[in-house]
C-alpha cells in the first residue's frame, strides 16, 4: 500500500457536539456502507451507547474514496474516557475538532485541543449543527479562530444531518492532513491501540501499523510481554472486520493469533517480528491513574470465578480501570476496582451484567487517600476500612483537582456558590465572550466525584461544562464515618469524609438507610458513628405477629404468657438475626447530600 494515499484521522469534540453523526454522514457519503445498512450511530456497536447516545469506546474503521484510504478513529466525549481519546490520538496524524454552533467551545473541546496538539497533530477546525435554529455559526467561527489560532475562512461550515459541508470535509482531511511517514521496508512496528476478547478466536488486537508490515502465518512478537504467535488473521474495519492478506506501514487493522491468556496483550505494546524485531518499542501510552474506587461483589457468591474471569476480559478492552480481590465481613469475596469516574465506573458495571450475565453489587465509590502514619510513612487508602485507627495516624491527605468550569456569565454567581460549598479555592474568571466565562478552582475530588456536575448542569440549565486536572495531594480534617446495624459495623458503607460535615452526612444517612433497610421480625438499630462515638442514631420498629389471635377468651394470663415468650424469642433473634441489605442500602450512600 502506497502511504502517500493514506489518511489516518480521528474525530475529537466535547460530549453530544455530534461526533457519531458527522461519521455517519462519512460513510454514508463516500459508499463505505450503502442506504440499506445505515442506521444511526452504526459506530457505536454497544446496547449501553445507543440507548444512553453516547460513544463509549473508541472505533476504528476504513474508508476507500478517489484511490485514497481514510482510517477513521470514532472517541468518547466525556471527559471519564479521555483515556480512550488518547489512545486514537496516539494512531492519527491529523484530527476533525468539531464545536457546536449553538454551544460554542466547551470544557472538553479545550482538553481534546490540547491532547491533539501534545502530539503534533493537524487539526481541522469544524463548526457543526449550523442547521439548528439556535445555531450561530459565524460568531463560534470566529470563537473558534480566535482560540485555535487560524484563519477563519479555513474553518468548515457544516450539519451533519443535511449533508452540508461534508464534501469540503472529505477534501480537508486529503488536503490537509499528512500522510503516514513509515518505512515499508524497516523492521515492523505496530501499536497495539484497543484488544477485545471472541470465545471463538481468542483475544484480537487492533493495531496501527508505523513500520514495515506482516502476513498470514508470520511470527509475531510482543514487545512487552516477550511473548511470540503466529498470525492466524488478519484484517480491515470495512466497517465489519474483513479479512486480507497482509498490513503494511500507515494501515490501520486488527490480528488474531488464537491467544487465549488475556494477560499476553497490553495496550500500548509494539508488535515486531520474531525474526527480525525492532531495536527499540513505540512510546505506547501513559498508565491512566484510577481516581474512584469501590468494591464489586456477586449477589451469588458463586458467580466470583465468572466475575473474576469478566473483569479480566473487560480490562482487555477498556485498559483504564483496574481491580484486585477483596474481602468484606458483609458482602463475601469480591474486587476492588479503580475508576477514571463515576460515569466509567456506571458503565462497566452495565456491561458486565449485560456482556457476562452476572448481577452485581456495587459499593459506595469513594477516592484514594494517603494516610500518614506516626512513624512518617505513607499508606495509600483505596478502601476506608484500610485507613489504620486514629492514634496512629498524624495526618490524611485527599487529592485535589483543578477544576475548569465554563458556564454562562448569567450563572456566574450560583456557580461559584457551589464551588465554594464543596471547599473550592477560587484561582481565576477568564471571559471568553460577554456571554460565557471560564471559572477555575481548586476542588477536593471527593466533593466533585459523587454529583457536582449533575447539580451543575442543573444551575446552569444544562449549559454548564467541567474538566478537571489532578493537581497533587493535600492535608484534610477528615475522618473515618462508620455505619452499624444493631451494633455490627457494615464496612461496605465505610465512608472518609470531612469532619465538620461528619454529624450532617451521618444523620442524614441514617435517615436514607431507614427508608430502604426492610424490616424485620426485631427491632433494627441503625448508627452513624466516628470510632467510638455516635453521631446518630435511628430504628426500624419490629414487624408484629398477633400471637393472641389464637386466644378466644379465658384469662389474661395466657395472652401475657404467650406475650412474654414473643418478647424472649424477638430477643434471642436479634442476637443471631442476619439482615440482608438491599442494592439500594448502598446506592442510598450516593444519594446523601
Amino acid at each position: 500500500m502506497d502511504c502517500s494515499k493514506i489518511r489516518n484521522f480521528s474525530i475529537i469534540a466535547h460530549i453530544d457536539h455530534g461526533k457519531s453523526t458527522l461519521a455517519d454522514r462519512l460513510l454514508l457519503d463516500t459508499g463505505a456502507i450503502s442506504p440499506r445498512e445505515f442506521r444511526e450511530q452504526i459506530l457505536d456497536d454497544m446496547d449501553l451507547e445507543r440507548e444512553r447516545g453516547i460513544t463509549i469506546k473508541a472505533r476504528a474503521v476504513r474508508i476507500k474514496y478517489q484511490g485514497y484510504i481514510m482510517n477513521l478513529i470514532d472517541t468518547p466525549g466525556h471527559v471519564d474516557f479521555t483515556y480512550e481519546v488518547s489512545k486514537s490520538l496516539a494512531a492519527c496524524e491529523g484530527v476533525l475538532l468539531l464545536v457546536d454552533a449553538g454551544q460554542g467551545i466547551q470544557a472538553q473541546t479545550v482538553t481534546n485541543l490540547y491532547l491533539a496538539m501534545e502530539r503534533d497533530l493537524t487539526i481541522i477546525p469544524v463548526v457543526t449543527k449550523i442547521d439548528l435554529p439556535t445555531a450561530e455559526p459565524e460568531k463560534v467561527r470566529q470563537e473558534v479562530a480566535e482560540f485555535v489560532g487560524v484563519d477563519p475562512n479555513t474553518i468548515i461550515l457544516s450539519s451533519a444531518k443535511t449533508g452540508q459541508g461534508t464534501d469540503e470535509i472529505i477534501q480537508a482531511i486529503i488536503d490537509r492532513i499528512p500522510p503516514p511517514k513509515g518505512d515499508q521496508r524497516a523492521s515492523l512496528k505496530a501499536l497495539i491501540f484497543d484488544s477485545k476478547y471472541d470465545n471463538y478466536q481468542g483475544v484480537i488486537a487492533y493495531v496501527r501499523v508505523f513500520d514495515g508490515g506482516f502476513k498470514r502465518g508470520d511470527s509475531l512478537l510482543m514487545m512487552q510481554e516477550r511473548t511470540h504467535h503466529i498470525v492466524d488473521e488478519m484484517g480491515v474495519f470495512n466497517p465489519h472486520p474483513e479479512p486480507v492478506e497482509q498490513l503494511s506501514a500507515g494501515e490501520v487493522g486488527y490480528i488474531a493469533a488464537h491467544i487465549r491468556d488475556i494477560s499476553e496483550v497490553k495496550l500500548g505494546d509494539t508488535v515486531t517480528q520474531a525474526e527480525r524485531p525492532a531495536e527499540k518499542p513505540l512510546p505506547g501510552y501513559q498508565e491512566a491513574k484510577p481516581m474512584v474506587f469501590c468494591g464489586l461483589y456477586p449477589i451469588n457468591a458463586k458467580d466470583f470465578s465468572s466475575l473474576r474471569d469478566a473483569l479480566g476480559k473487560l480490562r482487555l478492552n477498556d485498559a483504564s480501570f483496574t481491580y484486585e480481590p477483596e474481602t468484606s465481613a458483609s458482602l463475601g469475596h469480591g474486587f476492588r476496582c479503580g475508576f477514571l469516574g463515576l460515569l466509567h465506573m456506571e458503565i462497566a458495571k452495565e456491561r458486565l451484567e449485560r456482556e457476562f450475565a452476572l448481577e452485581l453489587l456495587i459499593t459506595a465509590p469513594n477516592v484514594a487517600y494517603h494516610a500518614i502514619n506516626q512513624k512518617g510513612k505513607k499508606i495509600e487508602i483505596e478502601n476506608p476500612t484500610d485507613l489504620p485507627p486514629p492514634q496512629e495516624i498524624e495526618r490524611i491527605e485527599e487529592p485535589y483537582i483543578r477544576a475548569h468550569v465554563m458556564i454562562p456569565s448569567d450563572n456566574l454567581g450560583v456557580v461559584m456558590q457551589l464551588c465554594q460549598d464543596r471547599r473550592g479555592v477560587y484561582i481565576s474568571t477568564e471571559y471568553l465572550d460577554p456571554t460565557r466565562v471560564v471559572l477555575t478552582y481548586e476542588i477536593p475530588f471527593a466533593e466533585v466525584v459523587m454529583d457536582f456536575y449533575d447539580k451543575l448542569k442543573t444551575v446552569t440549565s444544562g449549559y454548564g461544562s467541567l474538566n478537571y486536572d489532578f493537581i497533587g495531594y493535600r492535608p484534610g480534617e477528615l475522618v473515618k464515618l462508620d455505619v452499624l446495624i444493631n451494633g455490627n459495623p457494615v464496612d461496605a458503607l465505610s465512608s472518609i469524609v470531612i469532619k465538620e460535615k461528619a454529624f450532617y452526612r451521618g444523620r442524614a444517612l441514617v435517615e436514607k438507610l431507614k427508608e430502604v433497610v426492610p424490616r424485620q421480625l426485631f427491632e433494627v438499630i441503625i448508627q452513624a458513628a466516628i470510632g467510638s462515638r455516635i453521631l446518630a442514631r435511628d430504628s426500624i420498629r419490629a414487624l408484629r405477629k398477633d400471637v393472641t389471635s389464637k386466644c378466644y377468651g379465658g384469662d389474661i394470663t395466657r395472652k401475657r404468657k404467650l406475650w412474654e415468650k414473643q418478647k424472649e424469642g424477638k430477643k434471642r433473634m436479634k442476637k443471631i438475626g442476619k439482615i440482608d441489605l438491599p442494592q439500594e442500602a448502598f446506592i442510598s450512600v450516593l444519594r446523601v447530600d
